[in-house]
């Protein structure tokens, strides 16, 4: 699993704290408060997929520990997926839920299979959103094909009762001029 590496925890800022801003159509996608499958959907005329890299059981790294009120080197429910428009990967995502919280709530993340975490976040209006964070996501923690430094993320954990779910949605290259914008 190369891309599940332990590399250097980036610095993971909100929205307050994120000097200098990016561009504001980059601000626009990491901080949009709405559904980001239902905006990728909207972007490719309904030629939105999702396609599962991994799911199961692991450890979970250390700023994700954090996150989620858990010891550092607990394990969780991981799940990485590219969120794709046209078939093409547009986004890179992780999400992941600490084992005890999960093995006690009524959410079976294995059955997912290729649909999208996040309408099914979205959907249930007993989860409560938090605060999104951006960073510059470390290549190393990417697929390789995909390994390049610098690309944006973002993240933000979705609550109900004791269960936590950390989503981080990384935006790769060939997303940006899908979307219309200009990095350069």
């Amino acid at each position: 699993m190369p891309h599940a590496s332990f590399a250097m925890s980036p610095n993971w800022l909100t929205a307050a704290a994120l000097q200098p801003a990016p561009v504001p159509e980059v601000w626009q996608w990491l901080f949009n408060q709405d559904s980001l499958t239902r905006r990728l959907t909207k972007l490719s005329a309904n030629g939105f997929s999702v396609v599962p890299l991994l799911q199961g059981w692991a450890p979970l790294r250390d700023d994700e520990c954090a996150v989620l009120g858990v010891a550092a080197g607990s394990s969780g429910w991981v799940r990485e997926v590219y969120l794709c428009g046209h078939d093409q990967p547009w986004v890179f995502a992780r999400s992941v839920a600490a084992r005890s919280a999960l093995e006690d709530s009524a959410l079976d993340l294995a059955e997912l299979g290729n649909r999208s975490l996040g309408e099914l976040l979205f959907s249930d209006q007993a989860f409560a959103r938090g605060e999104l964070q951006v960073c510059r996501y470390p290549a190393a923690w990417l697929p390789s094909p995909d390994q390049q430094e610098g690309l944006w993320a973002r993240r933000s954990s979705f609550s109900r009762g004791p269960l936590a779910v950390l989503v981080a949605e990384v935006f790769l290259p060939s997303f940006w001029p899908a979307a219309g914008v200009s990095l350069s």
